[in-house]
């Protein structure tokens, strides 16, 4: 058992798409961030249209501010890619985007590159979708491996997704792939969503765990906290008791409000993260 700590929090360019990179870094800085994920959106590094001069531009701004990359989230969900698709051109495609990514978080020296389970078409039998997407991630782990860089699935919400979008389905999904080299995220929301509970995560994953998303949700949505109805206290009290050390992202989406004022948004997250584990400390000694 153990308790999560502040220095677990990266600061992210989550919500901040309509903003420069600069004043993203710069915001994280001042907030008392020393890490990043950084998610794949255009302009800030759109991994598509992200050459090497792209990339130490990037890698230049987070030195300039002694910041480093825990984690590189490629948009997977909003934009045309899917892993797991019946078209081959955009089955290859997205596979392609995926591969860069994993030069990218190379060069970044990102440990660990954010992947999903992509999705089937809804009309079709969902077994040559799901062999389509274990194929693809066995592709792109073991590219991602060779660079020294390890690849984290998360499920989506069955919205999202109809592949990898609970516990179960997470679990035959990283099984079928095999590789070493292959985590798990827990996403809050997705988490309520699907009914899973941490602790099963725990005793499916181990070690396992390597990044978590810490939002809110009324169950669904990625809210600022306090702005949905989820037990987030009672969620740190989990990962402790899991013993959880590695990453945490609060990935913000949900109200259009958070990208106009993004760092208030992520003030009000790290501040309630503050106070939960306030109470649960208090809990612990009660």
């Amino acid at each position: 058992m153990g308790n999560l700590g502040a220095d677990q929090i990266c600061g992210s360019n989550f919500a901040y798409q309509h903003h420069t990179l600069e004043r993203c870094l710069n915001d994280m800085v001042e907030l008392g961030r020393t890490k990043m994920e950084l998610w794949g959106v255009a302009p800030h590094l759109h991994i598509p249209n992200a050459g090497k001069h792209d990339v130490r531009n990037v890698l230049q701004l987070l030195r300039e501010r002694e910041l480093s990359v825990a984690c590189i989230t490629p948009e997977q969900v909003a934009y045309p890619v899917n892993i797991a698709s019946g078209e081959t051109w955009l089955r290859e495609g997205s596979v392609q985007l995926f591969l860069r990514a994993a030069e990218i978080c190379s060069d970044l020296e990102s440990p660990l590159l954010f992947v999903t389970s992509g999705r089937g078409y809804e009309d079709e039998p969902l077994e040559p979708a799901w062999e389509r997407s274990v194929l693809a991630l066995q592709s792109i782990t073991e590219r991602a491996s060779e660079l020294g860089v390890s690849c984290v699935l998360e499920p989506l919400q069955r919205v999202e997704s109809n592949l990898v979008t609970d516990l179960r389905s997470l679990e035959r999904m990283v099984d079928d792939v095999g590789h070493r080299d292959l985590g798990v995220v827990i996403d809050t929301v997705a988490l309520a969503v699907a009914g899973d509970a941490i602790s099963d995560y725990g005793r499916s994953f181990g070690g396992k765990v390597r990044h978590v998303h810490l939002i809110d949700g009324s169950p669904a949505g990625h809210m600022a906290w306090g702005d949905g109805n989820l037990d987030l206290p009672a969620i740190l009290r989990e990962l402790g008791h899991l013993g959880y050390r590695e990453s945490c992202t609060f990935e913000l989406f949900g109200d259009g409000s958070y990208s106009i004022d993004p760092r208030a948004a992520f003030q009000k997250c790290l501040d309630a993260f503050g106070d939960g584990i306030t109470q649960r400390l208090n809990v612990s000694a009660s």
